[in-house]
């Protein structure tokens, strides 16, 4: 008669594994959408100091343009420009993206796009015209921090192909570009303070209006392209080394009639944009019936 030896229940390999429990689902109205991920709250060194270092081109462009070195003063707009651009782009390829990042970065971008353009050009050729001076100066400064904070109320519901309005660094460039291209040629600021007037004023109004400016986030930067491509780049490289002030003003130009153009080409397709909001966004409505 033989007898079956009896299997332990449990061995000693088993002692130490861990057996999950299936979770249950939970059924949602909303299906397989899941929230969005709101942005950290945690203060990350490396696009920050990127942020910080554009806030520094900024100050020191205000206190340049104080002493009377406006050439330092509009490179230095222009440096913080080249700043500006990387903080977002290293956040994101690092995954550090946070709310005290991005309002960091506004706070930035008023110092260097909005506060330091307005006083060099008043200390270059605005301080001559008295009260009207002083008054764009102003307009421009205003508008600017208007511009940033629809910017961001607006992030989420404007379309991301267009910016409405031009971008700060952008009308910056306008204004700087123009002083930096005067101080090269030599010429006397007191001949052209009601050109500096008007760059000022038209900066800061297209700032704050509906006028839609290509934002190039469509552009595939992984994307092979033609040959040709890389042949304009080292044009472009050596137009602009060779000639900065001039080249680097016309782009900004260029820029600024390409947003009108826009305009009035969907003005003539029938479907006009206007110029300045003079209604309540729909997602306004919804956020006060909230």
């Amino acid at each position: 008669m033989t007898f079956k030896r009896r299997q332990p229940k449990a061995n000693f390999k088993n002692f130490f594994k861990v057996i999950k429990k299936p979770s249950a689902k939970v059924p949602s109205a909303l299906g397989s959408q899941q929230p969005k991920k709101k942005p950290r709250r945690g203060i990350y060194l490396l696009p920050n100091a990127f942020t910080t270092a554009a806030l520094f081109c900024g100050f020191y462009a205000i206190v340049m343009g104080m002493d009377g070195f406006f050439e330092k003063a509009t490179i230095a707009i222009f440096v913080a420009m080249v700043l500006d651009s990387l903080d977002g782009r290293v956040a994101r390829l690092t995954h550090t993206q946070s709310e005290f990042g991005a309002q960091y970065d506004s706070l930035s971008d008023m110092v260097s796009f909005g506060a330091a353009p307005a006083l060099v050009a008043y200390e270059w050729g605005l301080r001559g015209l008295g009260q009207w001076g002083w008054l764009a100066a102003f307009v421009y400064c205003a508008c600017a921090a208007l511009r940033l904070a629809r910017f961001n109320t607006n992030i989420a519901v404007v379309d991301k192909r267009y910016f409405q309005g031009i971008p700060s660094p952008a009308a910056a460039g306008l204004v700087a570009g123009f002083i930096w291209a005067m101080t090269d040629f030599k010429v006397d600021a007191t001949t052209l303070r009601w050109t500096i007037w008007v760059i000022t004023l038209v900066a800061g109004f297209t700032m704050v209006s509906n006028v839609p400016f290509y934002s190039f986030k469509e552009i595939n930067l992984k994307k092979s392209v033609p040959f040709a491509v890389p042949l304009v780049l080292v044009l472009a490289y050596v137009l602009i080394v060779s000639y900065p002030s001039i080249v680097l003003f016309s782009v900004f130009v260029l820029y600024c009639v390409s947003g009108y153009s826009i305009f009035l080409w969907r003005w003539r397709k029938g479907s006009p944009v206007s110029i300045v909001q003079t209604k309540v966004e729909a997602h306004d409505h919804e956020a006060e019936e909230h």
